[in-house]
């Protein structure tokens, strides 16, 4: 009779050669990790671990990512540790560099390999949570038997991708847990807490890194909290999200090659001169509270200068 290990392997061979990579991301996941990575489904291998120095090494590439992650990380703890789950960042490396769980879990998860310092990527681990996100590059759920490697095959793992600043895939959150009774509809519901966990680790990061600019978020686009642009006092857009770039076909250091705000969002607008001063007149007295000599200051013009400006731009003193 054929052991459980042995059908697994089995069900993996046979949805590689029915060709179902072609329909399921899954399915694909298990074709590269036979035909690309040379993995064997029913070996047992130990979790591979970085040193000490390694994995310091791998915490301080990743800059300002593990200070903004960590508050998202333990409010994400807080709310799956009742289910059992754990929580791994991973590098875009798949190298487990930060986790959170319950001491009495610790034994269990250390033996399955999620624990900080081992590798995840599907080159080492193959079809798995960690891995396969950063292979697909989107939130991915590797449920149970969805493992390719027979030795994962209890646990359920659910991850987001998290990018940088400049759209680039920098990390994975993944919650993890290991009980057997965790259906397929609350695997679900913690999926899509971990990618927004993750969206707003990506917001909190944009903001950290381009702290004078003004972040706007893009308009009428669905899960727009993903989407941002951060926009100098020019109005021209010099750093953008993945959503957004994804969104407004963005792409390159925008930061060296800015693009007009009315430009990205399609506004056709074709400012002249006196329609930009105008605008520059507008806002002063707006921000002095219609106050015209506290405008004329903050514009260095005199009062008189500025009442006649204001005069030949039609522009209402009581705005």
């Amino acid at each position: 009779m054929p052991t459980p290990i042995t059908q697994h392997s089995s069900r993996i061979e046979a949805a590689i050669a029915a060709g179902l990579a072609v329909r399921s991301f899954v399915a694909a996941s298990w074709a590269r990790s036979a035909q690309l990575y040379r993995l064997d489904p029913s070996e047992r291998p130990g979790a591979e671990r970085l040193t000490t120095a390694e994995l310091t090494q791998a915490r301080d590439r990743l800059g300002a990512l593990l200070p903004t992650a960590a508050p998202h990380l333990d409010r994400l703890f807080q709310l799956v540790a009742g289910l059992g789950g754990c929580i791994v960042l991973a590098d875009a490396q798949g190298v487990a560099v930060d986790r959170r769980g319950a001491a009495g879990d610790d034994r269990v998860f250390e033996e399955a390999g999620l624990w900080t310092g081992t590798l995840w990527s599907e080159a080492r681990a193959g079809t798995n949570g960690i891995g396969t996100c950063l292979a697909e590059g989107r939130a991915v759920t590797i449920h149970r038997d969805q493992h390719f490697l027979a030795r994962n095959i209890g646990l359920s793992c659910s991850s987001a991708p998290v990018h940088g600043p400049d759209g680039q895939l920098l990390a994975v959150i993944d919650v993890s847990t290991a009980r057997a009774e965790l259906a397929d509809a609350v695997a679900g519901l913690i999926g899509n807490t971990v990618a927004e966990a993750a969206r707003k680790v990506e917001a909190d990061l944009f903001h950290r890194h381009y702290p004078r600019a003004r972040v706007l978020q893009v308009p009428s686009l669905e899960r727009a909290a993903g989407a941002l642009l951060a926009v100098d006092a020019d109005d021209l857009v010099i750093g953008a999200t993945r959503a957004a770039r994804q969104h407004l076909g963005l792409a390159g250091d925008l930061s060296a090659a800015p693009c007009l705000l009315d430009d990205v969002l399609g506004l056709d607008r074709h400012d002249s001169f006196a329609q930009a001063e105008r605008g520059v007149l507008t806002r002063a007295l707006v921000r002095s509270s219609g106050n015209v000599s506290a405008a004329a200051r903050a514009l260095g013009l005199s009062r008189a200068t500025l009442h006649r400006k204001l005069a030949q731009g039609g522009i209402d003193q009581g705005v």
